[in-house]
């Protein structure tokens, strides 16, 4: 099991992988994951970048949220259309701070239990940690589904011209 939650899927598709780039891309913004923009467009349901077979998007969201999946997809042709191969992570700033705070509450543990001599403010900080990472899988689990759900829609539009 990694540590920082992930999930691949790898989707069938009767579209050729232009037809897939070419859904995509209508409901896609181009944007930088680390740029500043400000600018909202109506009709697009992800942002990201989209590449010749392969892509970084996510959901296009009107508030933060830290566990809000990074959709990153390679798509191979195939005699009866394509496969695509999707990978679900946070985004890197939230992988970073879900292991700062993990190391943080695990090494404050380690002192409380070790060094301190103080069992009651080792086990909170134990608990703290399982707590807050358990929160992270199941809200992150929970943001995938949505996710998959509007990425199927896109995938079951009709063959474009």
């Amino acid at each position: 099991m990694p540590f920082f939650p992930t999930q691949s899927e790898i989707l069938v598709s009767s579209l050729s992988s232009k037809e897939v780039i070419s859904n995509l891309g209508k409901v896609t913004k181009d944007v930088n994951f680390l740029a500043y923009d400000r600018t909202q467009e109506e009709g697009h349901l992800f942002n990201g970048t989209i590449k010749e077979n392969r892509f970084s998007i996510s959901l296009v969201i009107q508030k933060a949220d830290s566990f809000l999946p990074l959709i990153k997809g390679k798509i191979e042709d195939t005699p009866m259309g394509s496969i695509l191969f999707l990978e679900y992570s946070l985004f890197p700033s939230s992988a970073f701070f879900l292991g700062f705070w993990s190391f943080v509450s695990m090494g404050l543990s380690i002192f409380f239990g070790f060094f301190a001599n103080q069992i009651w403010y080792a086990l909170i900080c134990v608990v703290f940690c399982v707590l807050n990472y358990a929160f992270a899988w199941t809200h992150f689990n929970r943001k995938i589904k949505n996710s998959q759900k509007i990425f199927h829609d896109i995938l079951e539009m009709k063959k474009t011209d």
